[in-house]
């Protein structure tokens, strides 16, 4: 899901920045160090939106550097548990298969494919094929490159990442069907 936030963070800039420019370097490091960011409390960091304020500089004696705390606005996906969502797959084999959803990565193991997905191992890429179904547009395949909607069955949070396993084996999941 993706939400508008309102978030912190500290950057400690070097003397020889100091200058007329330096809330424009301080936009732009911002822009660098946060965006495309994973952070395990709010989620992945999509794009920062708006600056609401760049605080006062505060001097380290020991080392010159000024540190300072912006306050920012940014949209964040973070994604929820029975959250369906839409993804691309990378990579099949026997235990199952990876796909993305935008930066997070879910895993859907092959318990957790309905039984007429059978893996091929002689396909060429790997795949899911639909056994003894009878489908009027031809077999249903999983594979690299496809298109599955799948519903988070479980996440698992770090302070720098974030971890998904989904589900196909329930209605309405699966290869999105191509409309031609």
């Amino acid at each position: 899901m993706f939400f508008l936030k309102q978030l912190t963070h500290t950057i400690l800039l070097h003397p020889q920045f100091f200058g007329p420019q330096i809330r424009a370097f301080l936009t732009k490091r911002l822009y660098e160090e946060v965006e495309g960011t994973c952070s395990g409390q709010h989620g992945y960091i999509i794009s920062v939106v708006e600056i609401v304020d760049v605080g006062r500089g505060v001097l380290q004696s020991n080392t010159g550097y000024a540190e300072f705390i912006i306050l920012y606005k940014a949209i964040v996906f973070k994604p929820f548990k029975n959250q369906v969502v839409d993804g691309i797959v990378t990579t099949v084999n026997k235990i199952g298969f990876w796909a993305d959803v935008g930066p997070l990565q879910v895993f859907v193991s092959s318990h957790l494919i309905p039984g007429y997905l059978k893996f091929d191992p002689n396909a060429n890429p790997p795949a899911y094929v639909s056994e003894g179904q009878d489908f009027a547009d031809g077999a249903v395949r999983v594979e690299k490159g496809e298109t599955v909607r799948l519903r988070i069955v479980g996440t698992r949070v770090d302070a720098t990442e974030i971890f998904a396993i989904g589900t196909i084996k329930e209605d309405y999941l699966g290869p999105a069907q191509s409309s031609q």
